[in-house]
């Protein structure tokens, strides 16, 4: 299967400047080397920014996000939720994040915050998503959802970015 990137161009130093900017206020370890390449192109319904031919952002609903394909380049320590072996069959078919199945999360996490999703045995990424309560509330939470999942192992994005390159 072929994937297609359109629109893509280079990005100009002041807005790789906003972006690195953006991504601090949540990942404070994030910088960028101003001497790689930097493009942005449209994939299906994702504007993705790569960075040395590598996805490693989209932008959902105006914010920048990782790709988990990003999260691996830049391994980010913040904004981190742990989930059981139990949630990930359910992750990996797109669900939003239960707090019943979170084991730990950065306690520093904001309602609305970008949050990376892994298992509690691997610590590997599994998802993307955008939290819907507080670190501290997602891990004593018995009940409701804690984050809505935006990206996660499976998804186009996820096989545009496994494939691909």
């Amino acid at each position: 299967m072929a994937f297609k990137v359109k629109n893509r161009h280079k990005l100009k130093i002041k807005k790789i400047k906003n972006f690195e900017n953006e991504l601090m206020k949540s990942f404070s370890s994030i910088s960028f080397d101003e001497r790689s390449s930097f493009e942005i192109g449209d994939f299906n319904s994702y504007k993705i920014i790569f960075i040395n031919n590598e996805p490693c952002f989209i932008f959902h609903e105006n914010k920048l996000l990782f790709t988990l394909h990003g999260l691996n380049i830049f391994k980010p320590k913040e904004n981190f939720v742990v989930v059981d072996m139990g949630a990930i069959k359910f992750i990996t078919n797109g669900a939003d994040i239960m707090a019943p199945g979170i084991i730990d999360a950065d306690k520093n996490i904001k309602k609305n915050d970008q949050v990376w999703i892994c298992d509690e045995k691997h610590k590997k990424a599994l998802a993307i998503g955008i939290s819907i309560m507080d670190g501290s509330n997602m891990i004593k939470e018995e009940k409701g959802k804690a984050i809505k999942t935006i990206h996660w192992v499976g998804d186009s994005l996820w096989n545009f970015t496994a494939k691909s390159l």
